[in-house]
């Protein structure tokens, strides 16, 4: 083998006469490695690794056709769906959290065996969304090889999945697809009418009369006459139904429903009989989600038979980006018991919580109500633990970061819900070395450095994935400890 290389030890897998292994180079880079039976090293009925021999070992950069070939050879490699399982999406703006990722499961895991819980989290290592997808300029393909090989430098062999997510049109399914995407989360938020939360009885009549009814497969009387025909009995909550709340449920989620269907229809199209997870998300919207609204949407969804096994309603209070739960808690739990006896009663899907990162007020909360029944979804937390590294190693580049952050903030948090306030954000002037990791624990810093990834990537991306590269154990560290937070209330 090269000189400076150092084989990762997790990452041997012995399998069928060959031998694969991950190995960093003396500069960082990383390069598998493949050994054993010759004739095993081109065989012709699997993907054929490329390479250059030294010796009996085939040494490979990490290409999308390796990570390909890899794959085909390893099939616990490849994303599966994960159905009703407790789930919990870990988010990688980076490309080099998975490794902590694994870590951090791996830890929590192993402390829940030794106490005889038999809970289990099942991951989504792979995650993104068309939107940060766009930001920093990665593909689907990109971001999925990213977590496998993450996966494979830690020996990791249980079952995980691939989240696309956020799609919002036809025209984003296809590259995830073809990477091999196993849960599709479906984003209707822009065909959500936030208005109806409050239109009087004859706007919503005028609404539910606009609504595309052909592709609905129905009409507003005979739905009239199926949910207000009476109180409906759950166990655990009861639910009124008017034509008032009918009508606003329709003008609200009606359209969001057609899409739905659509984005649905074309998944399995390009799927071709593949099984996968599908998600439908309404958590971006400006009002919460009632129960008779959940109600609504969960059994129409099934009655169609969507394939749905996660549903992200709109919760009540606050749910932003870096920071923990906002408001009433007392309301939240009673809400919460209210959407986890929905979701108990149609015994098809579980509930997902999205921007579900720092949310540790009312992580154990959920699980209890949930019971198992729970998919958490993060993304940008990953990315300020990196930051948290950078604060301590690299002093200058997470200066720049801060200034760039202060200078990109009222640009980049057009698409977020915000209660950050950057002037309360020290500029980088005013505070000495030491003082810089503290920011990683205040509310407006974490919003500020949490939103300007994009614009962070773009200008230090290259610096900042070296230095975390240099020193990948402090990366990992900081992840074990902050995701052992994050999964610990649902193991």
């Amino acid at each position: 083998m090269e000189e400076g290389m150092t084989i990762y030890e997790d990452s041997v897998v012995a399998l069928d006469g060959t031998t694969y292994a991950l190995a960093r180079l003396g500069n960082g880079a990383k390069r598998l490695v493949v050994s054993g039976d010759p004739s095993a090293l081109s065989k012709a009925e699997v993907a054929v690794f490329s390479g250059t021999f030294q010796g009996d070992k085939l040494i490979c950069e990490l290409t999308p056709e390796n990570a390909a070939a890899l794959r085909a050879r390893l099939p616990w490699l490849n994303p599966e769906p994960l159905g009703l399982k407790t789930s919990f999406g870990f988010g990688d703006r980076i490309g080099m959290a998975t490794p902590g990722h694994v870590a951090a499961l791996d830890f929590v895991q192993r402390r829940s065996a030794e106490v005889q819980r038999e809970e289990r989290i099942y991951p989504i290592f792979a995650q993104q969304s068309v939107r940060e997808n766009t930001r920093i300029g990665r593909t689907p393909q990109q971001v999925l090889d990213d977590a496998m090989w993450g996966i494979f430098v830690k020996g990791w062999n249980g079952r995980w999945g691939a989240d696309a997510d956020h799609v919002k049109e036809i025209g984003h399914i296809a590259p995830f697809v073809q990477a091999g995407y196993t849960f599709y989360t479906i984003d209707p938020s822009d065909h959500v009418d936030n208005a109806a939360q409050t239109d009087n009885l004859e706007t919503l009549r005028q609404k539910s009369d606009q609504l595309p009814w052909s592709q609905l497969g129905t009409t507003a009387e005979s739905l009239i006459a199926e949910y207000c025909a009476g109180p409906i009995t759950l166990e655990g909550v009861m639910l009124h139904f008017d034509e008032a709340v009918l009508l606003r449920a329709l003008a609200k989620y009606g359209r969001a429903l057609a899409n739905t269907l659509t984005l649905t229809a074309a998944i399995r199209q390009q799927l071709g009989g593949r099984p996968f997870d599908l998600e439908m998300s309404v958590d971006e919207t400006d009002t919460p989600t009632s129960t008779e609204e959940h109600y609504f949407i969960a059994n129409e969804l099934l009655k169609r038979n969507v394939p749905v096994v996660s549903l992200a309603p709109r919760f009540v209070g606050k749910f932003q980006k870096g920071v923990d739960y906002m408001g009433d808690l007392a309301e939240f739990e009673a809400e919460l018991a209210k959407h986890a006896a929905i979701m108990h009663h149609f015994n098809a899907y579980k509930l997902s919580v999205h921007t579900g990162s720092d949310k540790f007020t009312i992580y154990e909360m959920i699980h209890r109500y949930a019971n198992g029944r729970v998919h958490v979804k993060t993304a940008g937390t990953s990315y300020l633990e990196a930051l948290r590294v950078i604060s301590q190693t690299d002093v200058p580049l997470f200066r720049q970061i801060l200034e760039l952050g202060h200078e990109r903030f009222e640009k980049d948090r057009k698409t977020y819900f915000l209660d950050c306030r950057p002037e309360r954000v020290p500029r980088s002037s005013q505070l000495s070395d030491a003082a810089l990791p503290d920011l990683l624990d205040d509310f407006d810093a974490r919003q500020l450095l949490h939103v300007t990834f994009g614009s962070a990537l773009d200008e230090f991306g290259t610096v900042l994935k070296a230095d975390l590269l240099y020193d990948e154990a402090a990366y990992e560290a900081v992840l074990v400890a902050h995701f052992e937070r994050h999964l610990r209330p649902f193991c």
